[in-house]
This record gives C-alpha cells, sequence and structure tokens, in this order.
C-alpha cells in the first residue's frame, strides 16, 4: 500500500472499530470507542501530513 493511502485506511479502520463496537455491544467501554477516536484523528493528520507532501 502506498503511504499515501495511510491516512484514509486509518479513518476506515477507526469507522469500522465504532460499527463494531455498536453491533457487539462494546459502546460502554470508554477506551475502545476512545481509542476508535484517535485512530480517526490520527488517520486525518496523517491524510493531510501526507497529502502536503506530495
Amino acid at each position: 500500500m502506498k503511504k499515501q493511502y495511510l491516512g484514509l485506511a486509518l479513518i476506515v479502520l477507526g469507522a469500522l472499530m465504532l460499527i463494531l463496537s455498536y453491533v457487539c455491544n462494546l459502546e460502554d467501554y470508554n477506551f475502545y470507542n476512545i481509542g476508535a477516536l484517535l485512530v480517526i484523528i490520527g488517520g486525518i493528520v496523517a491524510h493531510i501530513v501526507l497529502t502536503k507532501r506530495s
């Protein structure tokens, strides 16, 4: 996978984590949801940084 798509992959992974937490009744576990949020934010930052460099 190109480095260019790393940010988008992290955003999709975070979204899938949130969907999985809803399906498996994990929405009461804050550490899981905060982890998914941090993955999404990291993906947004990585996407912006890698887009600016290229």
